[in-house]
């Protein structure tokens, strides 16, 4: 009877052991399986994109191919420091505080800001100040003009090459014509009637601190009036579009104001004196071949 009991344990151990091995590989089998439907499904969503939609994940500048990488490099530093790059077109000069990356930050790689990633993929556009389409160039060319106070390169010229092979680079794997979810809005749609006392009150205890008392600007943020600032010709002189930068994104790196108090602000800074807007060339692109319809 001891050794029936024995043999019985025995018998029992063997086969709670199989058992557990048994429930062990098949739990295994069935979350690899689980696992591989998920990563499947992950890589298939990376692959196949619904039809213009686009992901924000723009490559470094370092890593575009050999081909082009020097060109990369360059409009990268030019975004980044114009005014050592590309001073010649920029107001002030060497001694600019103004740079693409006032409005662009990290070379507009950022989603903080006004991001340039995909601007390569949704070009050439219809704009309403030229009453025409134009591509990117031209556009740059606009913001030297307006934005940086300057006046626009030349397009068959080095600086805005570059910085068109840069744009094109970061826009790598945008689908063509894509709607890009991170593009600044038009305006913040608030009914708000901007208070610009309270503006003042704003931009003194917010926006001072690192633009300068009298928006001069400093060594971490540029100037927002002044000679030394944007002209009136520039998109930062629309409450609309200062507006909605400024909720959005400042202070930089920690974005709080409310859209009543950028609303205010904005204006407040609108009603500052600028250098204004003298034109270098023509806005409007002239109709000498009539566009007709269906034909």
């Amino acid at each position: 009877m001891k050794n029936r009991g024995v043999y019985t344990g025995l018998v029992l151990a063997g086969l709670l052991l199989v058992f557990g091995v048994w429930v062990l590989s098949f739990f295994d089998t069935t979350l690899s399986i689980k696992r591989v439907a998920l990563d499947s499904e992950a890589a298939a969503k990376r692959v196949a994109l619904p039809s213009g939609q686009a992901l924000f994940n723009p490559p470094r500048p370092e890593d575009a191919p050999e081909s082009i990488r020097e060109e990369v490099m360059l409009g990268y530093k030019i975004m980044t420091e114009t005014s050592k790059y590309a001073w010649q077109y920029v107001g002030n000069g060497k001694d600019s505080k103004l740079s693409c990356s006032s409005c662009h930050f990290e070379g507009g790689r950022s989603m903080d800001s006004i991001s340039l990633v995909g601007v390569g993929a949704t070009y050439p556009r219809y704009r309403d100040r030229n009453e025409y389409t134009v591509d990117l160039g031209i556009r740059i060319q606009g913001c030297f003009d307006r934005s940086m106070n300057g006046t626009p390169p030349p397009l068959d010229g080095q600086i805005i090459q570059s910085l068109l092979v840069y744009l094109q680079w970061i826009s790598k794997d945008i689908p063509i014509y894509a709607e890009l979810p991170w593009t600044l809005p038009e305006s913040l749609g608030n009914p708000h009637k901007p208070d610009t006392a309270n503006g003042a009150t704003v931009y003194k205890d917010v926006c001072a601190r690192c633009h300068g008392i009298n928006g001069e600007g400093t060594d971490i943020a540029p100037p927002l009036w002044g000679n030394e600032s944007y002209n009136d010709g520039a998109g930062m002189h629309r409450v609309r579009t200062l507006s909605t930068f400024a909720w959005r994104f400042m202070p930089k790196n920690a974005p709080s104001l409310t859209q009543e108090q950028a609303l205010d602000v904005a204006a407040y800074i609108h009603e500052k004196p600028r250098p204004k807007f003298v034109p270098t060339h023509p806005d409007k692109i002239v109709r000498l071949i009539p566009l007709t319809e269906g034909k």
